[in-house]
């Protein structure tokens, strides 16, 4: 079985999905925090939707990583690299807990997948499609140096498209495991 690699950042462990993962991945996505991403979403399509991404690790050799606070081993979020059918190419998406955000987690745990995507799977690219009122999501693309690509295919004509790039690497050194 392909499980995602452990990636680890100054504060963060990237690991793979396990079934304690769960139950407070459902608690949060049932909420109207889920908005930007068709929430609030049922037990039932959050458990097809983490087998999905689960599954893409052995699919595809990419997928989604769970995040956990290095310190205190608490699940805040997922950071991955996605491409379901619904997708024209490769999506760098996050989804942190509203008690892990403004802390700087997501842009930590973005660089990290999106350095792993360039610098160990050779791809040229990656887009971030963003629901055009999620600011704070907005905001992190552009923290990463991704622009926008009006041109690009998107999976709902009214998402916006962040295209990023190897050159928007900053070199940081994440250990891969």
């Amino acid at each position: 079985m392909i499980v995602a690699p452990t990636i680890s950042t100054p504060r963060l462990t990237l690991r793979h999905h396990v079934l304690e993962d769960f139950e407070p991945m459902a608690k949060h996505f049932a909420t109207d925090w889920a908005q930007y991403m068709g929430g609030p979403i049922s037990s039932d399509e959050l458990w097809r939707w983490l087998g999905a991404e689960v599954t893409s690790w052995q699919w595809l050799g990419y997928g989604s990583w769970a995040v956990d606070l290095t310190a205190t081993g608490a699940l805040i979020g997922q950071v991955g690299i996605n491409k379901p059918p619904r997708f024209a190419e490769p999506e760098l998406g996050w989804c942190f807990f509203p008690e892990a955000q403004g802390q700087g987690y997501a842009l930590e745990a973005a660089t990290a997948a999106r350095n792993w995507a360039f610098e160990t799977q050779g791809m040229t690219t990656l887009v971030s499609y963003i629901d055009p009122p999620n600011a704070p999501s907005i905001r992190l693309a552009e923290k990463l140096g991704a622009e926008r690509d009006e041109n690009a295919n998107r999976p709902s004509p009214n998402d916006l498209v962040y295209r990023h790039f190897p050159s928007d690497s900053d070199g940081s050194p994440e250990a891969y495991a």
